[in-house]
């Protein structure tokens, strides 16, 4: 990417992992342009409105002191977590200062000086931002969302680059494996590469054994591993994952036994639809990654749903060659009965006072048991 035009540049977003890159390069791009030794960088990561004020204080004399040796001076204040809309950036004083001080880099002499600034999410209401937007240049990196379409195969592009940045290659399974694992995290998809690298040694190419062994799985990654044992028909490990599952409800907020559901009927409502391709022909069954993906891209767009939660070509590739085996192992009747099977598992968890946990399992044990009766 080019560099910024203007001498201030305000790098952002929840892409962390893309912030801290971006910003890296254009300090030192602009360190080497402008030449000399006195370039700093302020940490801005506060805890507390105490702690804004000494670093906005620190900034303010950074860029009011000459560079010792004569030249130009960068200043890169990183890691900035005060220019969002928590309790820290509200506050009253930081507001009032950081409003004095974008008067003041308004009005500031910027020949041979340069202001970098990394944050996370920061508000666009505020004064602040407002003003390094207008006098400034400002570069916005959002985290890829799983909401989006393309956000696997961002990530298998991002993932692939950082392979082949270290002289390696990856099989087309091993990559979509750690797509599924590292989820929409980037910054953990670059830790699960390098990782993989280190494992691998001198062995260029890396295999999906060497990613099911070395890998973690990030927390949408957990839920994947729910819904495939579940389309793998293996009950113990169901269970299992289940359990598991149901004891991190009780620390992660973000969690729930709802939530659970539904990433089970989503899993479901995937292998229902796409034994439904197959029984169409519009994809064959196979075990080589590649061929099933470029079979997805033939795939007449105009026969699928329009809503995205139904529509197949909405989820990852790998995601769906996952299931292919899988599939073999329902018949459609039994997938049909296990969507009725878990809408009747939603009506018990949010009309009645039973325990989540044994209406879940009571659920996937009359979807997996062979022969179990269809009912509640």
């Amino acid at each position: 990417m080019a560099l910024p035009a203007k001498p201030i540049a305000l790098v952002c977003g929840d892409d962390d992992l893309a912030v801290k890159q971006r910003a890296k390069q254009i300090f030192a791009d602009w360190s080497a342009e402008l030449g000399g030794m006195d370039h700093e960088t302020i940490e801005a990561t506060v805890g507390n409105g105490g702690d804004v004020l000494t670093v906005i204080g620190k900034l303010r004399e950074a860029l009011q002191t000459l560079p010792f040796f004569g030249g130009g001076k960068v200043v890169w204040l990183r890691d900035c977590n005060f220019l969002g809309e928590d309790r820290t950036a509200s506050s009253a004083a930081v507001t009032e200062t950081l409003s004095e001080l974008a008067e003041e880099l308004k009005n500031f002499s910027w020949q041979n000086i340069r202001l970098i600034i990394s944050a996370g999410k920061v508000d666009k209401r505020k004064v602040f931002y407002k003003t390094l937007d207008k006098i400034g240049t400002t570069e916005v990196f959002s985290a890829w969302s799983q909401d989006d379409k393309d956000w696997a195969d961002r990530a298998q592009i991002a993932a692939r680059e950082a392979v082949c940045k270290r002289d390696k290659d990856i099989s087309g399974a091993a990559l979509g494996e750690l797509v599924v694992r590292a989820g929409g995290n980037a910054r953990q998809l670059e830790s699960e590469v390098e990782k993989l690298c280190v494992f691998t040694g001198e062995r260029k190419k890396i295999e999906l054994a060497d990613v099911t062994t070395i890998c973690t799985h990030n927390k949408t990654a957990k839920a994947f591993a729910l819904g495939d044992a579940l389309g793998d028909r293996d009950l113990p490990r169901l269970l299992k994952r289940l359990d598991e599952e149901l004891w991190e409800t009780k620390f992660d907020k973000d969690k729930s036994e709802i939530g659970l559901l539904y990433g089970l009927i989503g899993k479901v409502r995937a292998m229902l639809l796409l034994k439904e391709m197959l029984r169409e022909g519009w994809v064959k069954d196979t075990s080589d990654y590649t061929h099933f993906k470029n079979q997805l891209e033939r795939v007449p767009a105009d026969q699928m749903p329009i809503e995205k939660k139904f529509n197949p070509l909405a989820l990852s590739p790998y995601v769906l060659y996952k299931a292919l085996p899988q599939v073999k192992k329902y018949s459609s009747a039994e997938l049909v009965r296990a969507m009725d099977v878990l809408l009747r598992c939603n009506q018990r968890l949010v009309t009645s006072g039973l325990d989540e946990a044994l209406v879940l399992q009571q659920a996937l044990v009359q979807i997996v048991a062979s022969g179990a009766p269809g009912t509640a």
